[in-house]
């Protein structure tokens, strides 16, 4: 398998440092970077169907970047004032500090795992008193809600935010010989982009357990997975992955 040109399903990285960086020299490889998805809010109206009241809960779950701008984004909209006493669990330690963006970073009221949803929901069970709302997409994986329950948290889903393929029209998809998604809705907008999608020798690389269940589900092959005990980033997993196939 001869992989030169990858393809991540990502807006490109701030600054000109990344692991994407050291990655393409070390390997040689021409790395760019296409979101297969636009996230849309789905506004006051329809989210006032849900009769969900904010200042109700004491804590915040957040597994993306996109529900952090969507929810102070529709706290503005409904005219909602965020608690100073407002508790956030977050997957990653990159989401915690994005939350900064909105409110200051305190040790004692922002929480964060280690990229997995396991770790975060330790970290939810270890503060069960607390009243919990789950900001998502409308149609989110149930993943995060199933464990909740099990745990026997107290917990709202609050659907905020709509997840929709891009056009990628202008994508040549045959151009490239890996494609790295972090979420099924990329797979899903793969599929609907590039029906005739065969993967032949092209690696696909998938970030979190949902996602790469996407994958497999579609019928197409895995070829390398992220978060793992040996690879909790997408780019180890890559860099694993690449070692592995020039020895072979």
């Amino acid at each position: 398998m001869r992989i030169k040109n990858v393809l991540v399903s990502q807006p490109q990285p701030e600054g000109e440092k990344s692991p994407y960086s050291d990655l393409a020299k070390h390997f040689n490889l021409k790395i760019e970077f296409r979101k297969f998805i636009k996230i849309k809010n789905i506004g006051a109206k329809d989210f006032r169907k849900h009769r969900i009241n904010i200042p109700d809960y004491t804590a915040i779950i957040f597994t993306s970047r996109h529900a952090v701008d969507n929810f102070f984004t529709l706290c503005d909209e409904i005219r909602v004032s965020v608690s100073e006493n407002l508790k956030y669990f977050c997957t990653s330690e990159a989401i915690a500090l994005y939350l900064q963006k909105y409110v200051q970073f305190r040790k004692r009221k922002i929480f964060f795992g280690k990229n997995t949803n396991a770790d975060l929901i330790d970290l939810v069970k270890k503060q069960k008193t607390e009243k919990f709302l789950f900001p998502c997409a409308e149609n989110h994986s149930m993943e995060i809600p199933n464990m909740l329950e099990t745990a026997k948290i107290d917990f709202t889903v609050a659907p905020i935010y709509r997840t929709v393929s891009d056009n990628l029209s202008d994508v040549k998809i045959t151009d490239y010989d890996m494609l790295v998604f972090f979420s099924p809705f990329g797979i899903k907008s793969l599929l609907e982009n590039f029906p005739d999608f065969v993967q032949g020798e092209v690696a696909i690389g998938a970030f979190g357990d949902a996602t790469s269940k996407a994958v497999i589900d579609a019928g197409l092959t895995l070829n390398l997975h992220a978060p793992t005990e040996s690879a909790p980033s997408m780019t180890m997993a890559i860099e694993q992955f690449l070692a592995k196939n020039q020895k072979k």
